[in-house]
């Protein structure tokens, strides 16, 4: 219940007054519905037993009276609570939302997509209905139970003794159900962050399931889990349906019981008819509650599941934290240093990189290279702090870059991922990410740069040209020229492209690669590249083997000292030949 109440503390601290109205409306229903038993024991009673009419019609208006107030009571509860709970569920999902893009890498390496989109939504959906709807309906069921049974014990203590001693039962057998049920929620939550995850694997990878046509498959995966989670939710249903006719039984045999024993008491005069019919109004309304108790339970059951998952997520603990006191990092020159770095993944048995050294100067362009595994994105993703080293340091212009702010580091580097990611909007949008107050001058010098802008003016709205999702609609080149194109718009200092020609043919390439080396003057650049055409240039070619350094050079120095150079250029011209080769059998047929 930790999580609850925690989850409670969003509704009662920013929205308090608004949860004040809707508990005070839900207070005057609650005296409304109460003082209608009591009016109709005075018409029985002093009306219709004497034959006054007056009595009659006071008590009539004064039962239309009840009846407006808990009409009015019970919309402003239900609308301030719901507003409310609204209110709650847009910070909830804001705070989880703005921790996920805080989250290191790492964390969103060991978690599915799925699972977070399910905690952003359904878990915060769940609390909402619970804290908006059934956490008023708890508090009144509560007031109610109260309220009712005192006016019971002071209309006949005796019959109301009976129907008390009922209620611990009905409460055992209660907390048996929720006792069973808990668990199977947050099975159930599970459950449905895997059909999550599986449809946005399928949504983001069907030209891959249709291309090897796995429908079947895909579908076939997809019911399984979907048959799981609605075994879950019958069993679930079943443990409702075997529990609820034991409380039905309990309430109804003490209500048969009250009935006769209330009968002997009214033909001995010892309490008058309307004291009967009043009695068993205030048990109908005790009753009420403790079946919205049953109801309840599960509701309870399933909001403490989904406020665990949701502060799983809240109080995650980012690797790449901030210090409190970190700097700003100055204007930047561009020297880059490794010094002695080691860095594992979360649950890797060895390093992905082994006491790291290497020293790019301002300017220079340092090409890593190696053999896929070796190590080269890991070292690219060091230098933003998209991970930290387990050790060793990294320094910029001999600033540790854990001393300095994250947003001032990576404010000074510009990426090219070889993933090109685009985002919903518009072209303009895209390349303007990085700066999105760049004018749109800035904007086409950038794409022009990128040898991006000859395209984008092909298209009927030019930089306006609304984006697909995940900038369907263009090639890979086309994306890929639009995502330096963000990156050069940053101007940044150190630059790190990762094979960032990779998804474009030999013309484009050529025109990219020429973009790229008048831009990378005066800039520190990081370049992954598989190719030897796309490195050769490079002031300085780092070749990484087993996540250890084994050579470094320019290429002729490469050449001469190195035989793993010597091996990828040999299986680069090999690849070439072999493909020249396959293309002239291919003509000759």
């Amino acid at each position: 219940m930790k999580a609850l109440r925690r989850a409670l503390g969003y509704l009662l601290k920013p929205y308090w007054s608004l949860a004040l109205i809707a508990f005070v409306s839900l207070v005057l229903a609650t005296v409304a519905s109460l003082v209608a038993p009591r009016l109709i024991q005075r018409a029985i009673d002093d009306g219709i037993m004497v034959k006054n009419m007056d009595v009659i019609l006071l008590v009539v208006l004064g039962l239309i009276g009840a009846a407006l107030i808990k009409g009015v009571c019970s919309f402003l509860q239900n609308y301030m609570a719901e507003r409310a709970s609204q209110n709650m569920a847009y910070d909830l999902r804001n705070e989880i939302f703005n921790k996920i893009t805080e989250l290191s890498f790492s964390f969103h390496d060991q978690q599915q997509t799925g699972q977070l989109m399910t905690r952003v939504t359904s878990d915060v959906d769940v609390l909402r209905q619970f804290i908006g709807q059934g956490f008023l309906q708890l508090l009144g069921s509560v007031i109610i139970l109260i309220a009712a049974a005192v006016l019971l014990l002071r209309a006949n203590w005796q019959l109301a003794l009976i129907e008390i001693a009922s209620i611990p039962i009905i409460f055992v057998l209660l907390g048996f159900f929720i006792q069973r049920v808990r668990p199977l929620f947050g099975i159930a939550q599970g459950k449905l962050g895997q059909l999550n995850t599986i449809l946005q694997e399928n949504l983001a990878g069907i030209r891959v399931v249709r291309a090897f046509a796995r429908e079947p498959h895909e579908v076939q995966r997809y019911t399984a889990i979907n048959e799981e989670l609605k075994g879950i939710n019958i069993d679930v249903t079943r443990r409702f349906s075997l529990n609820f006719p034991m409380v039905f039984m309990v309430v109804n045999m003490t209500t048969l019981l009250i009935v006769l024993i209330g009968g002997v008491q009214v033909i001995n005069s010892q309490i008058s008819v309307g004291e009967l019919v009043a009695f068993n109004s205030y048990l109908a309304i005790l009753i009420q509650p403790i079946f919205q108790f049953g109801f309840l339970a599960a509701s309870v059951s399933r909001a403490v599941v989904s406020a665990e998952r949701v502060f799983e997520v809240i109080d995650a603990k980012s690797e790449v934290a901030e210090k409190t006191n970190a700097a700003k990092l100055p204007a930047v020159k561009g020297r880059v240093e490794f010094k002695e770095v080691t860095f594992r993944f979360a649950g890797a048995e060895k390093p992905t990189l082994n006491k790291i050294s290497l020293v790019a100067e301002p300017g220079q362009t340092i090409a890593i290279m190696g053999k896929t595994g070796s190590g080269k994105s890991s070292i690219i993703n060091l230098i933003p702090r998209f991970y930290d080293p387990q050790q060793g340091q990294i320094l910029i212009d001999g600033h540790d870059v854990k001393d300095v702010t994250l947003d001032s580091l990576r404010g000074a580097i510009g990426m090219v991922l070889q993933d090109t990611v685009l985002f919903g909007g518009s072209i303009n949008d895209n390349i303007a990410y990085g700066r999105p107050e760049a004018s749109m001058d800035d904007v086409i010098a950038a794409a022009k740069a990128a040898q991006a802008h000859d395209f984008i003016a092909q298209f009927p709205e030019g930089y306006n040209t609304i984006v697909g999702e995940r900038g369907i609609g263009l090639s890979g080149g086309q994306k890929q020229r639009i995502a330096i194109a963000r990156a050069l718009l940053v101007d940044p200092r150190i630059l790190i492209l990762d094979d960032s020609t990779s998804a474009v043919d030999a013309e484009t390439e050529y025109q990219i690669q020429q973009a790229l080396d008048q831009l990378m003057k005066g800039r520190t650049t990081f370049v992954i590249a598989q190719r030897i055409s796309t490195v050769r240039d490079a002031d300085k070619i780092v070749l990484l083997d087993n996540g250890s350094i084994v050579a470094q050079g320019t290429h002729e120095e490469l050449l001469e000292k190195s035989a793993l150079y010597g091996e990828i250029i040999d299986s680069q011209f090999k690849n070439k030949q072999s493909a020249v080769s396959a293309q002239l059998i291919a003509d000759s047929r």
